[in-house]
């Protein structure tokens, strides 16, 4: 009797985090199907991808919840409140360093560059859990710096928004560096921002102060 169809001979999950490694290092748009199918389970066809995945979007969107479910994890100590402020920003930092530069895996940070790499109108909205992941660092660091006020770590009138930039634009600058577009290396940012911000400046009660004179654009 003739055997009804074909047995999948990939393992699905160790398929997409394959296609995560692709994303992250191409981005959505520069990754061709070609890749996809060419780099999975050692390569299958074109009617064994899409009854696995059902299209290249869908595929990335899966990628993309498993990065946010394992790496895209450095920075939720932001969200601990067991932690001191300042501890919790600065465990943000290094963890991202790490994570950023280790081996095993592409350079950098897969939600930076999703969120850039999916520019078209057509295509922005694949990179949307990326950018929600973005926002949701970035409220993260915010949250910190108001819990650092209210404890009077900081001295009052210190812009959250601003300092929140500020080290989501160190964690850009790691990734700029490790994917060779400029930046800073992260062994050195990611200490106090070392040769990126002036140093700490406190008040006449030792609370810290706001940097001054900076950019906190995020570019």
């Amino acid at each position: 009797m003739a055997q009804m169809g074909r047995p999948r001979t990939f393992d699905r999950q160790a398929a997409v985090e394959q296609a995560m490694f692709l994303f992250w290092q191409q981005g959505y748009e520069s990754t061709s199907l070609s890749q996809l199918k060419a780099g999975l389970g050692g390569g299958i066809s074109a009617p064994s991808f899409y009854a696995a995945f059902g299209s290249k979007e869908a595929l990335f969107r899966e990628a993309a919840q498993c990065y946010l479910d394992t790496y895209a994890r450095v920075t939720e100590c932001l969200w601990d409140d067991g932690l001191a402020p300042r501890q919790a920003i600065e465990l943000a930092l290094r963890q991202s360093a790490r994570m950023q530069s280790e081996p095993g895996h592409p350079p950098g940070c897969m939600v930076a560059l999703g969120c850039m790499s999916a520019p078209t109108p057509e295509h922005a909205a694949v990179a949307a859990p990326l950018t929600a992941s973005r926002a949701r660092t970035r409220a993260g660091f915010a949250r910190c710096v108001e819990r650092g006020l209210a404890g009077g770590e900081l001295a009052a009138g210190t812009d959250a928004a601003a300092l929140a930039e500020l080290n989501i634009g160190r964690t850009r600058a790691a990734q700029d560096w490790l994917t060779g577009t400029g930046g800073i290396d992260p062994a050195r940012v990611f200490v106090r921002g070392a040769d990126t911000t002036p140093a700490p400046r406190e008040d006449a009660q030792g609370r810290l102060l706001p940097p001054a004179r900076l950019d906190f654009s995020v570019r």
